[in-house]
């Protein structure tokens, strides 16, 4: 069980910071850092989301950053998939999820997880790889069922779903018990607002943050889910 939101403060380049408890009152902290890039801290570890450093702007230093523990890569794009941002991240020990795709192109260093496969990094760490694609007629050379990952990381029983490049596929209606969940909404590489706001109805979260959203009119988003119970916090994942 997720509880309320606690607080939100400035971290590194005035980067907004929420944070959140998990059922045993640790704290978890979720930074945004850009489009599709998050810092996720909790119980002394470092996780990072699709870090990069000039594949998407603003242009991020991650040598400010401490070294990450864990790091989730969800596909192959260079606004997701930055060798550089890994190599300044990651030390001997570091846990690197990637695809099998990512694998299969000279990323070796990495463990590759598909669709529907599952990692216990320990006993209060889980990760889930879930489907990310497009449906939509034309799209669906952006994002090919079967090769990009969304994750479902749940931390001491915090579960947190962020779904990678993806249209509102039926799988979602798989997903239970997420407290929050990261969306993204640009099309048409990836979500209509109208998508948004379906995904969102049927996965429920507590808290939904869209991000990957470039241009769109993400407050359309906000405004269209008021009344569900869903939290929406706008950060600048743009």
């Amino acid at each position: 069980m997720m509880a309320a939101l606690m607080m939100c403060s400035n971290t590194i380049a005035a980067e907004k910071t929420d944070i959140f408890t998990t059922k045993n009152g640790k704290e978890v902290k979720i930074t945004c850092i850009k489009h599709a890039s998050m810092r996720i801290q909790y119980d002394g570890l470092e996780i990072q989301v699709d870090p990069v450093t000039d594949g998407a702007k603003p242009v991020t230093d991650y040598t400010v950053y401490p070294k990450a523990n864990i790091i989730l890569v969800t596909h192959e794009h260079h606004d997701h998939f930055d060798r550089e941002a890994l190599t300044i991240l990651r030390t001997a020990t570091t846990c690197t999820y990637t695809t099998q795709y990512i694998y299969n192109n000279n990323f070796h260093n990495s463990t590759p997880l598909n669709n529907g496969d599952s990692i216990i990094y320990r006993d209060d760490i889980k990760i889930e790889a879930v489907p990310a694609y497009n449906t939509t007629p034309g799209r669906e050379q952006f994002h090919p069922k079967g090769r990009g990952n969304g994750y479902v990381l749940t931390l001491d029983g915090l579960r947190i779903y962020i779904a990678g490049d993806t249209e509102d596929i039926p799988e979602m209606a798989n997903l239970k018990d997420i407290d929050i969940a990261f969306l993204p909404c640009n099309q048409p590489y990836t979500m209509t607002v109208d998508q948004l706001v379906n995904a969102a109805k049927v996965i429920k979260p507590k808290v939904l943050f869209p991000y990957h959203y470039s241009q769109t009119p993400i407050q359309q988003a906000s405004l269209r889910l008021a009344g569900t119970g869903i939290k929406v916090l706008i950060r600048d994942y743009q």
